[in-house]
C-alpha cells in the first residue's frame, strides 16, 4: 500500500508539471478565440459581405466552439478539484449549456415534429450558440483582465489602460460601413468614441445626421461601459460568474468601488449594477410617459429614443439623437416633465454610487424599523445619528448649493434674454435643467454661445468643479471642492484641524483634494495655451469654455468643436480621457510610486504672505 502511495505521489510530481502547461496554453487559446469571435461578429454585422466570406466565418465561430469545448473538458478531466473551488455556481450552468450543444451532434434531428423536435432545432441554431459563445468570450477576456491584478500591475495604469482600448475598439466599430450614412474620418471616429466612453458629449460631427442606428447602438454601449468603468464590469463578471478569485485582486476592485469591506465587494458590484438599470429603467418609462404621442414616432421608436436619452442622461454623456440636441423644437413646448426628468437622471448619476449604497441602507433601516413597530406596536424610540455617513452629507449639501446658486443665477441673467418669450414655468425648468446639465451631462437646450459672460462664467465654474466621486460625472468632484473650502476656512480661522459635521478630515483627503485642484488649473493651462496656438481664430473665452468642458467631461460648446483641426481635436480628446480617468489616477499609473521611509526629516517652515 505504501509502495502504491509512493507511486502516486511520483506519478503527480511528474505528471502535474506538464498539466499547468497544456492547460497554460489553453488558456491562451480560449483568450485568442475569445477575441477571434468578437471580431468575426463585428465584421459580419459591420459590412456587406459575400456569401463565401459567411461560410468563412461560420468556420470561424466553429473553430471558437471547439475551443471552448476542450478547455472546459480539459479542466474537469485533469483538476476537477481545483475547478469545482472556482468554478461558480454560474459557470457550472454555462458549462451545462454548452455540452448541450454536442446533442445536435451526438443525436440526429427527430423526424417526428413536437416538443424533442423544437429543443433539437434551438440546441441547433446559430442564435444560441453565438450568444452562449459570445457570453463566455466576454466572462473569460474579463476575467483574464482582472486576473492581471494578481500580477503586481499597478492599479491606476490598467484602469487607464483599459479605457483606451475601449476607446480604441470604439474608433473602429465606428468607422464600420453600416454604422455611418456616409462615412466619417479616423479623426472624427476616435473623437466621437472619446467623447462616448469619457461619457463627455462634445461631438465634432453632427451625430444626428452621421450615425446610423447601428452606429447609435455603438454609441450608446460605448457610454454605458464608460459610464460605469471598465473594471466595474469587468470585475463583477468575473466574481459573479467565474468564481474565486486572488485576494489581491479583491483588494484592489474593493478600493476602484470604494466597497467597505471584502465581504461586501460582491454586493457592492451588484448593487452598482442594479441601481444603473433600475434608475435608467425608471427614467427610460418616465421619459416615455412625457414624450408618447407627441414626437411622430411609433412605440419602438418613442421606446428606443426613451432608453438613449435614460442612459446617456444617467451616465452624464449629454449625446442626443436629435437635430439640436435638446433644444430641438419637438421638444421646446410643452415638455417640461421631459427637461425634468433628464435633470434628475444627471443629479442621480453625478452623486456617486456610494450615496446610492447609503441611501439604500438608510431606507432599509427605516423599513426595518417601520415592520418592527407593525410586529410589537412599539414604537422604537432610539435614533441612529449616523445613517447619513460624511461623504454623503457632504455630497448632498454642496451638491444642492451648486443646483440652487446655479439655477438662481442662469435665470437671473437669461430671464429676458434667451428665455425671453417662454412662459415662467418653463424659464425655471429651463434653468434648473441648465444649472444641471454643466455637473457633468452637456446636453443643451439652448445655444450657448448666445447665452451672456455672467451665465458662462456660472458653466465654467459648475463645469470645473463636477459632481461626486466614484460616479459617472467628471470634475474635480464636489468631494475634493468641498474639502478645498473647509481646508481654506480652517486656515483663515487659524485651526490645525479641518472639522465638519463632528469628524475631523484625514490628512491624506486634504492632501489629495489639493492635489487635484492644482493639478486641474496645471493641465488646463497647458491646455489651453496649445490650443489657442492652434486655432488663432477662435477667442480665449472660446477655447478656455472648449477645454473645461473636455476636462470635465461635460460636454457642453460655443459651437467650436466642428471648427476645431485635426490636431486640437486630438488633444481635445486627450482633455477628455484625462478627465475621465482622472489626474490623480493617471499620475499613478505614470509616476513610479516612492516607498514609505521610516525616517523623518526635520521640519522647515516656508514664508507665505
Amino acid at each position: 500500500m505504501k509502495i502504491y502511495h509512493k507511486f502516486l505521489l511520483y506519478q503527480n510530481k511528474w505528471i502535474h508539471p506538464y498539466v499547468r502547461v497544456a492547460l497554460g496554453v489553453m488558456t491562451t487559446l480560449t483568450y485568442l478565440a475569445s477575441i477571434l469571435l468578437i471580431v468575426g461578429l463585428v465584421y459580419e454585422h459591420g459590412f456587406t459581405i459575400s456569401v463565401a466570406e459567411a461560410h468563412q466565418l461560420q468556420r470561424l465561430y466553429h473553430g471558437v466552439w471547439i475551443v471552448f469545448l476542450s478547455d472546459i473538458s480539459l479542466r474537469i478531466a485533469l483538476e476537477y478539484k481545483d475547478t469545482r473551488q472556482t468554478f461558480s455556481k454560474l459557470t457550472w450552468i454555462l458549462t451545462f449549456l454548452l455540452y448541450l450543444t454536442l446533442v445536435p451532434v451526438v443525436f440526429h434531428r427527430p423526424e417526428v415534429e413536437g416538443a424533442i423536435q423544437a429543443v433539437w432545432d434551438f440546441l441547433n441554431g446559430r442564435i444560441y450558440h453565438l450568444a452562449l459563445l459570445l457570453m463566455l468570450s466576454f466572462l473569460n477576456l474579463s476575467y483574464g483582465l482582472v486576473r492581471l491584478l494578481g500580477r503586481r500591475t499597478n492599479p491606476s495604469l490598467i484602469l487607464a489602460v483599459s479605457f483606451l482600448i475601449i476607446i480604441l475598439i470604439g474608433t473602429g466599430l465606428l468607422m464600420l460601413p453600416r454604422s455611418t450614412v456616409a462615412g466619417i474620418s479616423w479623426v472624427d471616429s476616435l473623437f466621437i468614441s472619446t467623447s462616448a466612453v469619457c461619457v463627455t458629449g462634445l461631438t465634432s460631427v453632427d451625430v444626428a445626421s452621421t450615425f446610423t442606428t447601428t452606429g447609435f447602438v455603438i454609441i450608446i454601449l460605448l457610454i454605458q461601459i464608460g459610464g460605469l468603468g471598465v473594471m466595474t464590469l469587468t470585475s463583477f463578471f468575473a466574481m459573479f460568474f467565474m468564481g474565486n478569485t486572488s485576494l489581491y485582486n479583491q483588494l484592489v476592485v474593493r478600493d476602484m468601488v470604494s466597497s467597505n469591506s471584502l465581504n461586501s465587494l460582491l454586493s457592492t458590484l451588484v448593487y452598482i449594477l442594479g441601481f444603473t438599470l433600475a434608475i435608467e429603467g425608471a427614467g427610460m418609462l418616465a421619459i416615455w410617459s412625457d414624450i408618447h404621442g407627441t414626437m411622430g414616432m411609433d412605440i419602438h421608436e418613442e421606446l428606443a429614443f426613451s432608453a438613449f436619452h435614460s442612459i446617456s442622461a444617467f451616465c452624464n454623456a449629454g449625446f442626443s439623437t436629435l437635430p439640436g440636441n435638446l433644444g430641438n423644437p419637438l421638444l421646446m413646448s410643452g415638455h417640461n416633465p421631459f427637461y425634468i426628468y433628464i435633470s434628475l437622471l444627471i443629479i442621480l448619476g453625478g452623486i456617486g454610487f456610494p450615496i446610492l449604497v447609503n441611501f439604500k441602507d438608510i431606507i432599509l433601516y427605516h423599513i426595518r424599523r417601520f415592520w418592527r413597530f407593525l410586529r410589537t406596536w412599539e414604537w422604537d424610540g432610539r435614533r441612529f445619528y449616523h445613517l447619513y455617513n460624511l461623504n454623503t452629507r457632504i455630497v448632498l449639501i454642496v451638491t444642492f448649493l451648486l443646483l440652487v446658486v446655479g439655477t438662481a443665477g442662469i435665470a437671473l441673467f437669461e430671464w429676458n434674454a434667451s428665455f425671453a418669450g417662454m412662459p415662467v414655468a418653463d424659464k425655471w425648468t429651463q434653468a434648473f435643467f441648465n444649472a444641471s446639465c454643466p455637473r457633468t451631462a452637456g446636453f443643451s437646450s439652448v445655444d450657448l454661445a448666445g447665452l451672456s459672460v455672467q451665465t458662462l462664467l456660472i458653466y465654467l465654474i459648475l463645469m470645473w468643479i463636477g459632481g461626486g466621486s466614484q460616479s459617472t460625472a467628471g470634475g474635480i468632484k464636489v468631494n475634493a471642492f468641498a474639502v478645498v473650502v473647509l481646508n481654506l476656512v480652517a486656515v483663515l480661522r487659524g485651526t490645525e484641524r479641518v472639522e465638519v459635521f463632528g469628524r475631523e478630515l484625514s490628512y491624506d483627503s486634504i492632501r489629495r483634494s489639493n492635489a487635484t485642484v492644482v493639478m486641474s488649473f496645471g493641465v488646463l493651462f497647458v491646455f489651453i495655451f496649445i490650443i489657442s496656438i492652434l486655432e488663432p481664430k477662435l477667442s480665449l473665452l472660446t477655447v478656455t469654455f472648449e477645454c473645461v468642458s473636455a476636462i470635465s467631461t461635460v460636454g457642453s460648446s460655443l459651437n467650436a468643436t466642428p471648427l476645431l483641426g485635426s490636431d486640437s481635436k486630438l488633444l481635445v480628446a486627450l482633455l477628455m480621457f484625462v478627465g475621465r480617468v482622472g489626474l490623480i489616477t493617471l499620475m499613478l499609473g505614470i509616476i513610479k510610486q516612492k516607498k514609505n521611509t521610516k525616517y523623518q526629516y526635520p521640519s522647515g517652515q516656508i514664508i507665505i504672505n
